[in-house]
């Protein structure tokens, strides 16, 4: 085998070769250092000396169906110039680990077209060994995501573990690339994310966030300059949970049974959107039967449709008549969950 086929289909660089032996279908080179190459892992230096050497064997990209391993002495040196014991760099693999660099490459590439056990049935390593490969890369690429075009950014807290802990995530909107994800909830955990956007050159120019005086503090305290924006979910998610305390108010002061009746069990169907209500179950004719017996309720559940048009507007000249419209007639309607979501609360969407 030639050094020209080491390097161009190995990716071996101051190697050379040395035998081919064959194992229970498995195919094993044999490489050796080149004494002229080697340098100091530290300074660089080549004047060197040498302290003895460790076989290692480095699973490497397949020829055809064999399975290929390269099998290499790797040395140990003394540098002269800076008193430095260690082994040599390998250049083709992490000495970490028992596969070459050409292998992860071959292995991230299968990934994009079949599953972790699908690769690794096809290369005969144990599905860990795969996974390894993706979460290293994973990790390289995306662990401290550049932050200088950022523009537009999201917040929000999620729950993970059923619940029990909570995360806080930082999404870049342009590119859908999560930028920062912080432990727990709140303005605490951001305070990594702030430290590092400080000392970037980025231009937010809006923030979506939920309606957290939390958050709100803490993105006017660090991006003064940029708009806040109440997202469609957050603002609707905060509609229909005062909506759900109107039906209990007005459950528990209703006199009149039938009217209880009426009223009971149609949280949920307050809370659909009206194409997803389920004709077979009658739950249409629930929705208005509950409706046409309570005024509040009436009002508010159509306003709350009404709100929905805002995000539906082409631009945002049009969004702003539809929210003043809305504004104008929860400011009138004389229910409190409508005079309190028209407060500058919801105004804050659409201020630049």
């Amino acid at each position: 085998m030639s050094t020209s086929l080491l390097y161009h289909g190995f990716g071996l660089v101051g190697y050379r070769y040395v035998r081919s032996t064959y194992e229970e279908g498995k195919v094993i080179f044999t490489v050796r250092h080149k004494r002229e190459k080697l340098h100091c892992p530290e300074c660089g230096s080549r004047d060197l000396i040498l302290r003895g050497c460790s076989p290692r064997r480095f699973r490497t990209v397949p020829i055809g169906s064999k399975v290929i391993f390269l099998s290499l002495d790797v040395q140990r040196v003394a540098c002269r110039r800076c008193d430095t014991i260690r082994q040599v760099d390998l250049g083709f693999a992490d000495s970490r680990f028992s596969y070459t660099r050409a292998f992860e490459r071959y292995v991230l590439e299968l990934s994009k077209h079949m599953t972790i056990l699908d690769v690794a049935r096809h290369l005969s390593v144990s599905w860990d060994v795969v996974k390894d490969i993706q979460k290293r890369y994973l990790q390289k690429k995306f662990s401290r995501p550049v932050l200088k075009d950022l523009r537009y950014l999201a917040i929000d807290e999620i729950a993970v573990k059923k619940g029990h802990h909570y995360v806080t995530v930082a999404l870049d909107l342009e590119s859908g690339a999560v930028i920062f994800v912080g432990d727990g909830k709140g303005a605490d955990a951001l305070e990594p994310f702030w430290n590092r956007l400080c000392h970037s050159p980025a231009q937010v120019e809006a923030v979506a966030i939920d309606m957290s005086p939390a958050y709100m503090s803490a993105v006017l305290d660090h991006l003064p300059g940029a708009t806040v924006v109440f997202d469609h979910f957050h603002v609707v998610k905060l509609f229909n949970d005062k909506l759900s305390n109107l039906r209990r108010d007005l459950y528990r002061e209703a006199k009149d049974e039938l009217q209880k009746n009426v009223l009971k069990g149609t949280r949920w169907l307050l809370l659909k959107n009206p194409g997803n209500l389920d004709e077979k179950k009658g739950e249409k004719e629930r929705l208005a039967e509950a409706l046409r017996m309570n005024e509040p309720l009436y009002t508010a559940y159509y306003l709350k449709e009404d709100l929905r048009e805002v995000w539906t507007q082409p631009d945002k000249k049009e969004a702003e008549k539809v929210l003043d419209e809305w504004i104008r007639k929860a400011s009138s309607s004389g229910i409190s969950i409508l005079t309190t979501m028209a407060e500058d609360p919801l105004r804050l969407q659409y201020r630049s």
